[in-house]
């Protein structure tokens, strides 16, 4: 029922708005992201997490609009750490969790605000093939989820990593890495016709893999927090992390690709 009303005003965001409504879409979910993330990390210290929302959608802001100046990108990278590390000297709070928060507060922005705002660069600079990047970059990810999921459902038995994610099989892995794959074959046969097939499914194998490591990095800080589902915001599916996860990885490998290889 999600993706009934989701996917059809994403694609009409994507093919009739101008890029920088994508982008508008982009940095509220780098924002509310960063509310989930900063959430699990700084419990109950609405100032942190408010701090942390505001970096993560500075961050965001620098990587779009900052790229003809590097000077204000380097500024904002280095002012982020630097705020911070002080930041819990101001807010103290549970000292045997402090190097967590200080470590959230340097990290997170970065990991949601910079990786998550790639996939707007990407419907900006690609031209007229930007919006079907951006689908392709969104099935890597979504497919991965589910062919790993029927694939870990009907034939998984050996845990993939049972510490960090107790369902996740290495049956599911194999599923994933087909769904990406399955994903670059439409892209290029259809709708993207400017990748060659033999790049679209070597992309999507390799963020395919790597995505299925974003999932275990939210796993893993869900676990260490005590968190089930990062949020509720999607029905259905949980938070927006829980939605993104992947997509923080594979975004910037596709990225990467159309700057370095395209």
């Amino acid at each position: 029922m999600t993706a009934v009303v989701v996917v059809p005003a994403l694609l009409a965001l994507l093919y009739l708005a101008p890029p920088i409504a994508w982008y508008c879409l982009v940095i509220v979910a780098c924002g509310v992201g960063a509310s989930e993330l900063f959430g699990m990390t700084h419990p109950g210290d609405r100032v942190a997490q408010g701090l942390g929302v505001v970096m993560t959608m500075g961050v965001s802001a620098a990587v779009y609009f900052a790229t003809q100046s590097p000077h204000v990108l380097v500024g904002v990278m280095c002012a982020v750490p630097i705020v911070g590390v002080l930041l819990p000297l101001w807010r103290l709070g549970d000292i045997p969790s402090a190097s967590l928060r200080i470590m959230a507060n340097v990290a997170g922005p970065l990991y949601v605000g910079a990786l998550l705002t790639t996939i707007a660069l990407l419907r900006r600079d690609q031209g007229s093939d930007g919006a079907a990047y951006v689908i392709m970059t969104l099935t890597f990810a979504w497919f991965g989820d589910t062919g790993g999921y029927f694939f870990g459902r009907f034939l998984g038995k050996t845990k993939l990593y049972e510490a960090v994610s107790p369902k996740k099989t290495r049956a599911g892995f194999v599923g994933s890495l087909v769904g990406s794959a399955l994903g670059a074959t439409l892209a290029s046969l259809w709708y993207l016709p400017s990748i060659p097939l033999l790049h679209a499914v070597a992309l999507a194998l390799v963020a395919g893999a790597l995505g299925q490591m974003g999932d275990l990095v939210e796993s893993l800080i869900k676990r260490s927090t005590g968190i089930k589902d990062s949020g509720w915001i999607v029905p259905g599916h949980g938070g927006i992390l829980d939605r993104i996860d992947a997509l923080l990885i594979v975004s910037p490998i596709v990225w990467a690709y159309t700057a370095w290889l395209a």
